[in-house]
């Protein structure tokens, strides 16, 4: 457990901060932890307040090299020669621990991301979601006996781990989308190694202690610390032992990566960059559709990859739509996380705070309506927060338009038709997520249909699930996380041929 022995939440400075302990200023390689071989280290802080929180090793290659060669012994000799149910065990004990220590693991993301921490708990258990499904998963990755055009053949076909696997994850989850990776990896018999975003490397840190206590073997599950961010990212994505890559964030360094991996030739998972549209129609039950985007557009302070970043209204109710919007906008309580009253916590950090800024002012300067919000601070000075902005009248020119957002600013456009809806939101290159709002049965299928985007949410803001294929098309990436479809990322499908086969002498019988 993350009891005294593991850590302790203490209040200084009216803040909630990690006190020392094992992961406070190590990472964690093969089954130790340690410093970087450097010992060099860099500071992390709270978003809510500017404070620094701790800090940890500042890893360069040398320490990546360690925990690829400690992950591909333990590849070989440790996890993939497990049976799926002996694998299943442990993943389902990694389980139980994370949900016991669900509120500890909570108040570290939020003190480190920001998101208030009721979020951040729902976070933990839906991270943990995954490793659940594949504990299972684990004791069911089936082969199969083919048919044969040859009678003295029989011809197989098996599953069998890829290999060690290189993960490089984002700051807006830092537990979710480590262990949305590591389930499939895990119960397939992978070992990984892991390079958190340097914004939120502690809420990975502790999962570390949990999978030690767990009873992985050392190797299995390794983490690299560090702000040098493309120097590891090129290290893993060439290095021979590395068999498979995968990576959350944005579209340019999903290319980079790309590009990389392809000088060995390995599997490679994108889940990238987003500009979800959110397409309310005149048949749409408004405040249910209200409800929906508010949910969508606001969660982790709009910085999710499957946010609405453009909502769509059709012009018979689009009035009606920003009123009642703009309304319950308005009653968002924004301030530190770590305050149970809290709806919205701060962005993550100053560069993503001026960003959020610029994009507010470009629509101010081409002649949009800001309703509500706009580049208002709440609570420190030194905090990053932004009030939940509402822009209304915007135009396909602006940067809320054309760009993923990854902010409190909803970005408000008119609409006539459905296929002028369509047109608008299959014009952007990437198509990770899409919702919309429709009582009309047939209409519901055609835009279902037309949406050129990896998953769609009908009548519903919220639409991530482990049962679920989560996962994009077009510059959004490819490959499919969750679900009975997400264990194909990490195995290699090996075909046996049998020939030589005698038939009984039945003339002698």
């Amino acid at each position: 457990m993350l009891s005294s022995k593991s850590f302790s939440i203490v209040r200084l400075n009216q803040s909630t901060r990690l006190f020392r302990r094992s992961f406070f200023n190590q990472t964690y390689i093969n089954g130790q932890w340690v410093l970087s071989q450097t010992g060099e280290t860099f500071k992390v802080y709270n978003p809510a307040n500017g404070e620094e929180v701790g800090s940890v090793p500042n890893c360069n290659n040398q320490d990546a090299e360690k925990a690829i060669q400690a992950a591909y012994d333990a590849f070989q000799n440790k996890w993939s020669t497990k049976t799926g149910k002996e694998r299943s065990v442990i993943m389902r004990k990694f389980n139980d621990l994370i949900l016991k220590n669900k509120d500890h693991l909570a108040k570290i993301l939020t003190t480190e991301m920001g998101k208030p921490v009721k979020e951040a708990a729902g976070e933990i258990v839906y991270g943990a979601s995954y490793i659940e499904w594949f504990a299972e998963e684990a004791k069911r990755i089936h082969g199969d006996v083919l048919p044969v055009g040859i009678a003295n053949r029989r011809s197989f076909v098996l599953r069998q781990p890829i290999g060690v696997c290189g993960f490089i994850t984002p700051w807006n989850f830092p537990s979710s989308m480590i262990l949305r990776k590591a389930g499939p990896a895990l119960a397939a018999g992978c070992t990984i190694v892991v390079k958190p975003a340097e914004d939120t490397p502690y809420s990975c840190l502790a999962l570390c202690d949990l999978a030690k206590e767990a009873g992985f073997p050392d190797g299995t599950f390794n983490v690299l610390t560090s702000t040098r961010s493309a120097e590891i990212g090129k290290f893993l994505c060439e290095h021979p032992l590395i068999s498979k890559m995968s990576f959350t964030g944005s579209t340019e360094v999903g290319k980079k990566i790309m590009a990389m991996c392809a000088s060995t030739v390995k599997k490679i998972s994108l889940e990238l960059g987003g500009n979800a549209p959110f397409i309310v129609f005149n048949s749409a039950d408004v405040k249910q559709a209200v409800q929906g985007a508010m949910a969508s557009k606001f969660r982790a302070s709009g910085q999710t990859c499957v946010c609405a970043n453009r909502i769509l209204v059709q012009d018979g109710i689009y009035d009606e739509f920003v009123a009642e919007f703009t309304k319950k906008a308005k009653a968002q309580i924004v301030g530190d996380g770590q305050d149970e009253r809290t709806h919205l916590g701060p962005v993550i950090n100053k560069d993503q705070y001026e960003r959020i800024i610029d994009f507010i002012d470009d629509a101010k300067k081409q002649g949009a309506r800001i309703v509500t919000g706009g580049n208002e601070k709440k609570g420190k000075e030194s905090g990053f927060f932004i009030q939940p902005t509402v822009v209304a009248d915007v135009k396909l020119s602006m940067l809320v338009a054309k760009e993923e957002i990854f902010g409190p600013i909803a970005a408000l456009i008119k609409f006539k038709t459905e296929d002028e809806a369509i047109k608008i939101a299959n014009s952007v290159d990437v198509g990770l997520a899409g919702y919309f709002y429709s009582q009309d049965l047939s209409q519901i299928w055609r835009v279902a249909e037309r949406l050129q985007t990896g998953m769609v949410g009908i009548n519903e803001g919220l639409i991530s699930s482990v049962e679920a294929p989560f996962g994009g098309i077009k510059q959004s990436g490819f490959g499919r996380e969750g679900s009975k479809y997400g264990i194909d990322d990490y195995v290699n499908m090996k075909y046996l041929c049998m020939g030589g086969l005698k038939d009984v002498d039945r003339s002698s019988q």
